[in-house]
């Protein structure tokens, strides 16, 4: 959920901006959790162009989305259109499901950011890339820095600080745990084991992603 909403609170802050929450089919999106649910008022059939596309992820699910013809057929479609195409953790296997990222450098979430390169993506572990007017930031929370990042390039600086201390972004966590590259090592096994949990959810998604050659091999 955080993916899309991270990035919303800092862009809803900015002056000027029309935001828009567009999915296959309008209506109610079920989040990972099963808790928290968002409403997407719009469908891909009834939005042609827009200035930045930014695409979630999801811990899941976006299997599916990058399967999905219909899908990546709009992005390429709407990529053709923006100043900037943004993705948010697996949102960025998404899009480079559509070969948009083919020979780039790209990041993602952690644990499955290897399958980038299924898509001849270069899978690279930093928290915001910028590859012309594609940028891909790392998993969930990195798509609140990364919406800085945007607000930055789009609006200016002072608008960019304006809505950071908006929503009082100003992160100081007790841990320095949050990067998998400094993380220590029974900390990523048990993360790993709660994430599989979690996809395991979902048993037919699950066995599409368990045959990808590199989801589950992590390299530092």
């Amino acid at each position: 959920m955080l993916d899309a909403i991270g990035p919303y609170e800092i862009l809803r802050n900015l002056q000027d901006v029309n935001i828009k929450f567009v999915a296959k089919k309008k209506g109610e999106i079920v989040a990972d959790s099963h808790m928290v649910h968002l409403i997407a008022k719009y469908e891909i059939d009834e939005i042609k162009k827009a200035d930045i596309l930014l695409i979630p992820g999801s811990t899941i699910a976006f299997v599916r989305e990058m399967k999905d013809k219909k899908v990546l057929k709009w992005i390429k479609s709407i990529n053709e259109t923006t100043q900037k195409t943004v993705s948010v953790c697996t949102g960025s296997i998404i899009l480079s499901a559509t070969g948009l990222l083919k020979g780039k450098k790209a990041t993602s979430h952690w644990k499955p950011i290897n399958l980038l390169s299924e898509f001849g993506a270069i899978p690279t572990r930093k928290r915001i890339i910028e590859q012309g007017k594609f940028i891909t930031s790392a998993g969930v929370s990195a798509g609140i820095d990364m919406a800085l990042y945007l607000a930055n390039e789009i609006k200016g600086e002072t608008d960019a600080k304006v809505a950071q201390l908006a929503i009082e972004y100003d992160p100081s966590p007790m841990y320095d745990s949050g990067n998998y590259l400094t993380a220590d090592s029974d900390v990523i096994e048990y993360a790993e084991k709660l994430l599989e949990k979690d996809a395991k959810s979902d048993f037919s998604l699950w066995e599409m992603i368990t045959n990808l050659r590199t989801l589950i091999k992590l390299k530092k």
